[in-house]
């Protein structure tokens, strides 16, 4: 609770109000609940909660009680990326804060060894983890999951697309049986796989809707800019220069499309910085930092990287290129519009991207208004080669300096 207090919850989301109870009290839970809900406050409340309980009834009386060992973790949350395998550790260790409960993170793309040795140190009390990364450290016998207890499955449906479920499926075969295991799955949408999977790894779940959807649509307000593909850039551009907002979250669908978008705007003295799959992983913390932090104002994403992204402040989110799954558009304007805070999504109908607002406009139960762009939005930028800092100020290596090439 004091916890709680300092991150200045005072009223519980939908979700939490109708799944805190049930969570809390051990039940299965299958939830449709979408980012930007406040669903990770639900289940490691939950789990805190009943590991805090725990603790008070098995409260050693002899000193003959043995102690716990590394590796072997109470509770365990998976999800599917880094990002919001890093961001689910962050608030638990917030809301941890005062509680004497260990929260690690564990996830691919980073330095093994020093995960490994985390894990080693003391036992971890709640495990927060990517499948690959998880299941390579079950395999070496570095962690051991035979007394987790509580398994929360965060962004289920994300899991099926991203071909995880083999992977999920291997690791709660680790766990014990359900039976005698509280399972939590979190799903943007429960369809009929979603289901399947809840059938098979829970007992008798609660079935809970919040509809996250239309909560997200709501805080919103939303743009359709009916434009050619040459007029999006200009219009993005104008967009940035105008200074008319905090930061900007740009999506494209594919990760050559953001690299491009990226490199133009440096060529025009735009600082932007570039978060797709192929950044490693250090340069991925290292920019999203520069984004929360305000050095940077613009990020160019895919769906995949921008999963999980939970920073304040971001005003206006662009789809460059509308996304070709409904449920992504609505993930990604979640990305503004958080806390209570306004917040502005643009997108852009061009000759390719408007045959993606029927489908987007049936999914959210809401009709979007296509209206053409101001003049000032539409002039085009000056020609430019000089290019702005990479990477949100990273300084280059020196293999990376630039030569101009030497007068004959």
């Amino acid at each position: 609770m004091h916890a709680i207090a300092d991150l200045g919850f005072k009223y519980c989301t939908p979700i939490q109000e109708k799944a805190l109870p049930d969570a809390m009290a051990g039940k299965d839970i299958i939830a449709r609940a979408g980012t930007g809900t406040g669903k990770s406050a639900v289940f490691l409340i939950a789990v805190f909660a009943r590991l805090i309980n725990e603790n008070k009834q098995h409260r050693p009386a002899e000193k003959k009680t043995p102690l716990r060992k590394p590796g072997f973790p109470r509770a365990l949350i998976i999800a599917p990326t880094r990002e919001l395998v890093m961001q689910i550790a962050k608030d638990g260790q917030a809301l941890a804060k005062y509680a004497p409960l260990r929260v690690v993170a564990v996830y691919g793309g980073t330095d093994y060894q020093k995960q490994e040795r985390v894990l080693a140190e003391r036992p971890v009390d709640v495990l927060v983890a990517t499948p690959g990364r998880l299941l390579d450290y079950v395999s070496k016998r570095i962690l051991n999951l035979q007394q987790a207890g509580i398994m929360v499955i965060d962004e289920a449906d994300r899991m099926l697309d991203m071909g995880f479920i083999p992977d999920v499926r291997r690791i709660i075969y680790k766990t014990p049986p359900k039976e005698k295991r509280q399972t939590m799955l979190f799903s943007a949408t429960l369809t009929e796989d979603v289901k399947h999977l809840a059938s098979q790894w829970c007992v008798k779940p609660i079935s809970i809707e919040s509809d996250p959807e239309k909560g997200a649509v709501e805080a919103v307000r939303q743009i359709v800019y009916t434009v050619t593909s040459e007029e999006k850039y200009h219009v993005l551009y104008n967009l940035i220069k105008t200074q008319e907002h905090e930061r900007i979250m740009v999506f494209t669908n594919m990760k050559s499309e953001a690299a491009r978008l990226n490199d133009r705007l440096q060529r025009n003295g735009i600082n932007a910085i570039l978060l797709t799959g192929d950044v490693p992983q250090k340069k991925r913390q290292t920019r999203l930092e520069s984004f929360r932090g305000g050095d940077t104002a613009v990020m160019i994403a895919t769906d995949v990287a921008g999963r999980g992204i939970h920073i304040d402040g971001i005003s206006h989110v662009v789809n460059y290129t509308l996304p070709y799954e409904p449920e992504d558009y609505v993930h990604r304007i979640g990305r503004t519009g958080r806390a209570g805070e306004s917040g502005i999504a643009i997108s852009f109908a061009c000759e390719e991207g408007a045959f993606q607002l029927p489908d987007i406009e049936e999914y959210i139960g809401k009709s979007m208004d296509c209206t053409l762009p101001e003049e000032e939005l539409l002039v085009k930028p000056p020609k430019r080669t000089a290019r702005g800092p990479q990477g949100g100020g990273e300084k280059r290596g020196s293999g990376e300096k630039r030569r101009r090439p030497r007068k004959r």
